[in-house]
């Protein structure tokens, strides 16, 4: 099947506008992707025609509301091929989850003395709530070590297993290298020591299918702005038995079942017992609208289109006087890179004067960069909607920046 490339880019407006009087080329969507118009026009359908409070309401509006809101977990639950729909929570987005289950598993069944795995390509938001957990309950972080190829070294996890580990938490594709860690393969390993895995899916969910049964992993965690979809709306996955297990983190309307000032608090079951509150309604329509417009392209003719895109991208970038570019050659989604001696920011600047988009800095990935001794990368991300045109004009500009200011 030929990739629909030029009807996809027709369904996302912003992409049409120019930026600095270019054509804007947006290779910044692993921080957040642009919208296409059928998530736009659901949220706007749902705040014009059918907005109300969702939960325990009788009138229509407030009826149909919470269905629409469950059928987008039951559709969540497919997309990510879960057990159930009680096994789908909604977060504001992979932080959010990620410090959910930090602070009710996390809190419950590691004692003092407890080890955590992490590794050394983790986002800052599977880093800092486990730090902050360690201090607080007297756990032991062990960092999984990169290679220098930007990938994790096979043979160390062994190593870092003890009976006193107990949580494995690990990303599915790393946010600055492109690292695809074979999960596969690792899940197995830490579950035959009695591990838990919580996996970050942030930079995974738009680039391949994602199977947590098959995975077998207890936790999984995306956002939906990463996905095409809105804002401030994401998903925590989590067993079924873990989630029973869990007290509740946040307290207030949605998540009780019984309220008494002098015999205190009973909760509701699984999921409905971590969201407490008022959701954000509109982004779980959107979040839906997301999901059906990338399963309707197809997951597997994305990553098909998107593994081609990026070969041409490494080759073209290869013709780049110096240029370092980080990470493994099998990648997914990012190229993170720098030139010569010149500071990212400043790389990042001048490509923006020609309409093109990148991201610049620590990406949330400190220790990554101390790993390989640089205060800040470049990083172009490639998503379905980019094209070979935009891979070009890319490595113009880098080249441009060479020959003017050496």
């Amino acid at each position: 099947m030929t990739f629909p490339l030029e009807r996809v880019r027709k369904d996302f407006p912003l992409l049409s506008r120019e930026v600095n009087g270019q054509p804007l080329a947006y290779l910044d969507s692993a921080a957040s992707a642009q919208k296409p118009r059928q998530v736009i026009e659901c949220e706007m359908d749902f705040y014009q025609y059918g907005y109300a409070a969702v939960h325990r309401g009788i009138h229509t509006l407030s009826v149909e509301a919470t269905e629409k809101m469950e059928a987008v977990r039951a559709q969540a639950a497919a997309f990510i091929n879960a057990a159930s729909a009680e096994e789908i929570i909604f977060v504001k987005g992979s932080t959010e989850g990620i410090n959910l289950v930090a602070n009710t598993f996390g809190r419950t069944a590691l004692k003092a003395g407890d080890r955590i795995i992490i590794t050394e390509m983790e986002h800052h938001a599977n880093i800092v709530p486990w730090q902050m957990l360690a201090q607080e309950r007297g756990l032991h972080l062990d960092v999984w070590y990169l290679t220098e190829k930007g990938e994790l070294d096979r043979d160390q996890l062994a190593t870092l297993i003890t009976p006193q580990t107990k949580l494995l938490a690990i990303t599915h594709v790393s946010n600055v290298l492109g690292t695809v860690n074979p999960l596969d393969v690792i899940i197995p390993q830490a579950k035959a020591a009695g591990l838990k895995v919580l996996v970050d899916g942030a930079q995974a969910v738009m680039h391949q299918s994602v199977d947590v049964q098959a995975l077998d992993c207890d936790f999984y965690v995306f956002s939906g702005h990463k996905l095409y979809g809105p804002t401030g709306i994401g998903i925590l996955y989590g067993k079924a038995a873990l989630l029973e297990e869990m007290p509740p983190w946040e307290g207030g309307g949605s998540m009780i079942r019984q309220v008494s000032l002098t015999e205190g608090t009973t909760f509701v079951q699984p999921p409905w017992r971590f969201e407490a509150g008022s959701p954000n309604t509109a982004g779980i329509m959107g979040l839906g609208a997301a999901m059906d417009y990338v399963s309707a392209l197809g997951l597997d003719n994305i990553h098909r289109y998107e593994q081609a895109l990026m070969s041409y991208a490494l080759e073209a970038l290869a013709h780049v006087p110096d240029l370092t570019i980080y990470g493994p050659e099998i990648r997914a989604g990012v190229i993170a890179f720098n030139l010569g001696q010149h500071h990212a920011y400043d790389v990042g600047s001048f490509l923006d004067q020609y309409g093109i988009a990148i991201r610049t800095g620590h990406h949330c990935a400190m220790p990554l960069m101390s790993f390989y001794g640089v205060p800040a990368m470049c990083r172009a991300s490639l998503a379905m909607y980019n094209t070979r045109e935009e891979v070009d004009r890319l490595v113009a500009g880098l080249q441009r920046i060479h020959r003017l200011l050496g």
